[in-house]
């Protein structure tokens, strides 16, 4: 049944993708930018009506109050699946994303990203090319917007040692904004490199925010702590709330080294 379940959400999840870029794209082009948000986000949450009805996976989100208001701030989740690129959509007032310019080139899709003032980059780049993108992420961040970013910079299966990038600490070093930890484990529902989808509920948790201020080497360290000891709490929360589910082999193990520690 899992199998049968994942086959029509990956295929409802792509065909729902497509037909609503398509369908869509007049009223998306025709509004404002900030106010054409409401067809992305809106997206986001048809799948997460589909992914509750076709596979049977929910979730909750927590700590809604430390998101900071009226300014612009850093969210830095976990990422660990396809899910975590969209689906907090719906709680950012006006993100934006510092990503890969290949992603533009796509027909439509990367028109929609360029829409939205999204700031592309070439991997490679450094020098001047690298200042001015870091230019273009403080005039979006001064007009009050949010920029999302994964400071373990790529997926990373649940339960895996962390890896995390020193750029998220060069950001909070020259944006000189907050930085919004947060935690969740959708990779145990959704798993990377998977076609494979499965039931069941999972919290996704908003840590307080990090202030602007401390040393970079500092604030790297904080960060750390601070998301993999959350990580670590929601990680055995999520497999006790789920006791059906088949844990990838770093999840497994640092449940048993977790258990073993008697955290």
């Amino acid at each position: 049944m899992i199998v049968l379940r994942s086959i029509l959400f990956n295929l409802v999840f792509y065909l729902n993708l497509i037909g609503q870029m398509i369908v869509l794209s007049p009223a998306y082009f025709l509004l404002p930018r900030k106010k054409a948000l409401v067809v992305p986000k809106n997206w986001a949450r048809s799948n997460h009506w589909l992914f509750a009805k076709i596979v049977g996976t929910t979730f909750e989100v927590e700590g809604l109050e430390n998101i900071p208001k009226g300014q612009g701030y850093i969210f830095a989740p976990k990422h660990q699946s396809l899910w975590d690129t969209y689906a907090l959509l719906p709680w950012q007032d006006d993100p934006f994303y510092i990503l890969k310019r290949e992603l533009t080139w796509i027909p439509l899709f990367g028109w929609y990203l360029l829409k939205q003032r999204m700031v592309p980059v070439d991997r490679g780049a450094r020098g001047k090319v690298m200042a001015a993108v870091m230019e273009r992420a403080k005039a979006e961040m001064r007009s009050g917007r949010q920029l999302i970013i994964y400071p373990e910079g790529t997926r990373r299966p649940p339960g895996a040692p962390p890896e995390y990038k020193y750029g998220i600490a060069r950001l909070y070093r020259d944006l000189k904004v907050p930085v919004l930890p947060v935690v969740m484990h959708p990779g145990l529902f959704w798993p990377r490199r998977k076609f494979l989808r499965y039931p069941g509920h999972f919290k996704v948790r908003i840590l307080p925010a990090i202030p602007p201020g401390m040393d970079p080497d500092d604030f790297l360290a904080h960060l750390v702590d601070v998301m993999e000891t959350a990580s670590d709490k929601l990680l055995l929360e999520t497999v006790d709330a789920n006791p059906h589910l088949p844990l990838p082999p770093t999840a497994a193990a640092r449940v048993a080294e977790l258990r073993a520690r008697g955290v």
